[in-house]
């Protein structure tokens, strides 16, 4: 954990969050800026402070990638499609600096990757 950061303190109950779910390695809640109706953020429980560290644990990475597809099962998304999205650096606009997994649907998202 580190004491700066926000989604540490998330994790650990200092700030409060909705939570969509969580396993031993990972914790899932609800954007408070969400991009999409269902928008849902996905945080390893260990601090890695981007994906491109995160995947340095191929396991834990692995983690957040199945808590993802849990969560669009959760929120009922799985069937409809949805998107995964993982900010790295600053021409990605990042401003939570702890890796985390975007799991965007519940709509039809904007083109992308066409």
């Amino acid at each position: 954990m580190n004491a700066d950061c926000l989604f540490c303190k998330i994790i650990a109950g200092d700030i409060p969050s909705k939570l969509v779910h969580e396993s031993e390695t990972t914790f899932a809640f609800r954007d408070i800026n969400p991009q999409s109706k269902v928008h849902v953020i996905v945080v390893p429980r260990t601090h890695y402070e981007d994906a491109a560290a995160l995947a340095e644990d191929a396991r834990l990475l692995a983690d957040v990638l199945k808590a993802g597809a849990e969560v669009a099962r959760v929120e009922g998304i799985d069937q409809s499609g949805y998107r995964f999205v993982f900010n790295t650096g600053d021409d990605a606009c990042r401003t939570v600096f702890h890796a985390h997994l975007h799991v965007l649907g519940g709509e039809q998202l904007a083109g992308f990757g066409r």
